[in-house]
């Protein structure tokens, strides 16, 4: 079964990082997405931009755009993983791993109904996916 493993953190805690702290996470975090993608368990992977770039889409027809999601909340998503796993409790057990990567996020665990995984697309500026 697919779940999808939500990664949420304090933004301005993230900014925060020095370069060299920010990398430091991602290479832990590499590492844990390396070996699912090794096991033939990781789809795809997002780390998602700034939310003051976000715009969100809402209201009837075509809708009317805002800037910026509107959470009630202390910690934004800042990224997703999609991983194949047999069980929740393998899937809770990835996003344990990714959170010994990266103690200070909150990760959730959720089932994915529909999976369309579309075509590849080139690398991010950050030099890898996810």
């Amino acid at each position: 079964m697919l779940y999808a493993i939500l990664a949420y953190h304090v933004e301005a805690e993230v900014m925060s990082w020095t370069p060299q702290e920010d990398a430091a996470v991602m290479v832990d975090l590499h590492k844990v997405r390396e070996r699912l993608e090794q096991d033939g368990r990781l789809g795809p992977a997002a780390r998602l931009g700034a939310t003051n770039k976000a715009r969100t889409l809402r209201g009837p027809g075509a809708g009317v755009v805002l800037d910026g999601p509107f959470a009630e909340t202390k910690e934004q998503l800042l990224g997703f993983y999609v991983v194949d796993c047999p069980t929740e409790e393998a899937a809770i057990q990835a996003a344990r791993d990714l959170r010994r990567a990266n103690p200070s996020a909150v990760y959730e665990i959720r089932p994915v109904k529909l999976y369309l995984p579309g075509m590849a697309f080139p690398k991010t500026d950050m030099g890898r996916p996810g």
